[in-house]
């Protein structure tokens, strides 16, 4: 199922799915946000990605039938902001999630339907199920594609790298919870919002928790060695196998790690000062 990743360009990734990247390339995006088509007479987008004239002039002429829904994983700005433009252009319905406040979030989705958890959109050539997994976002849900047991995971599971875990809607807590709910659904492969299509979900998604607890575990420790560290101090200790340059946003999966630990009754801060209990 692996395929080059390259924008702009339409490719098969199973009997029915296409994916097309959006020419928005970064630290944070990698080659570029993953949109992907289901189905073939009527067709879902999930998600559209940015506000790209070129991006939504390629998903409409990708499409090869009537795109009839748009569906969106999350409201950050590299997931979203084009559902607006290719709903004007095609008439489908924005399904998804209202967008939470926040800096980062993408306030012109103005969704048609909220999926509740576990409800599915169910057509004739698919039928896709919403999963609600909060942690990445508040409002973050993945799709399963049930037939064929691909799931759609927008930023909950990358491929290349872990996501970053920005309080206060991002929540480490609830994150550890959604994937450990995916452990139980019948899944077959990831297909992220970045990066290419993941192979082996169950081992990708303990690897992801091993990691997270083994963090977390780095924390505490240095929290111990380091007591009453500010963020900006500790994280040059919990991330000492990251390049120093990157050591800004990982400060927020950090925040998100001891946020975490103090509702544990683990850690406990005093003006910005963190320290085991």
């Amino acid at each position: 199922m692996s395929a080059d990743l390259q924008p702009g360009v339409s490719v098969r990734i199973a009997r029915g799915v296409r994916r097309l990247i959006a020419p928005n390339p970064g630290m944070m995006t990698g080659p570029g946000t993953n949109t992907y088509l289901v189905g073939g007479r009527e067709v879902a987008v999930i998600d559209p990605g940015p506000a790209l004239d070129v991006h939504v002039d390629a998903i409409i002429a990708a499409a090869g039938g009537t795109i009839r829904w748009i569906l969106v994983t999350h409201t950050h700005r590299d997931h979203s902001p084009a559902a607006r433009m290719l709903a004007a252009a095609t008439g489908a319905e924005l399904i998804g999630r209202a967008a939470p406040a926040g800096p980062h979030q993408d306030d012109t989705f103005l969704p048609d339907r909220e999926p509740g958890d576990g409800e599915a959109l169910a057509v004739g050539e698919f039928r896709l199920s919403a999963l609600h997994t909060p942690g990445h976002a508040s409002n973050h849900v993945c799709f399963l594609l049930e037939a064929d047991g691909l799931l759609f995971t927008g930023d909950h599971i990358m491929s290349g790298s872990t996501v970053v875990i920005d309080p206060p809607d991002g929540n480490m807590r609830q994150y550890l919870a959604s994937l450990g709910r995916l452990r139980n659904e019948a899944v077959s492969a990831i297909l992220p919002g970045h990066g290419d299509v993941l192979d082996q979900p169950h081992a990708v998604i303990e690897w992801i928790v091993d990691h997270r607890l083994q963090r977390e575990a780095k924390v505490v420790e240095k929290l111990a060695r380091h007591p009453d560290s500010s963020l900006s101090e500790l994280v040059t200790h919990v991330y000492d196998d990251v390049d120093s340059r990157l050591h800004r946003i990982a400060e927020r999966s950090l925040l998100a790690h001891l946020l975490k630990l103090e509702e544990e009754g683990r850690a406990r801060r005093a003006s910005e000062h963190w320290r085991v209990t």
